[in-house]
């Protein structure tokens, strides 16, 4: 969700996305250029890669393999289908962002700005257990 805390990344990976928003979000207000940041989660379909744990996990099956499972098999994954992915793309394209006047540092709102700058979760809001998978 736009609304969770991700200003204490716990992970380098997370660390650098977070570091992209807020200098795309600088630069957008720096120069007035509308610019709209899209979080994907877990992106999979045809061509995907093979070290996501949809792929892993049908080769295993197939080859009669063991699965890793990490965390106990408590790990949560929001999974979305690459159509979805390029559908919102779509959508999204043809709505630059735009400066929201009431935006309020004393009451952030972290899907917009006072600069013309926008963020959007692309996932299904449908996270499941890998074990459940």
């Amino acid at each position: 969700k736009t609304s969770d805390n991700i200003d204490h990344p716990l992970s380098l990976y997370a660390a650098t996305k977070k570091s992209n928003e807020l200098m795309a979000h600088t630069y957008s207000h720096l120069y007035n250029l509308p610019t709209t940041g899209l979080r994907f989660f877990t992106v999979y379909g045809p061509w995907g890669r093979p070290d996501m744990a949809l792929f892993k996990f049908t080769k295993a099956v197939v080859n009669d393999e063991t699965i890793d499972v990490y965390n106990h098999g408590n790990m949560m994954r929001d999974f979305t289908y690459v159509d979805d992915i390029v559908e919102a793309i779509s959508r999204l394209i043809q709505k630059p962002a735009q400066p929201n006047t009431e935006w309020s540092g004393a009451n952030p709102d972290p899907r917009s700005s006072y600069a013309p700058y926008k963020v959007y979760n692309i996932g299904n809001n449908s996270p499941v257990r890998l074990m459940e998978f």
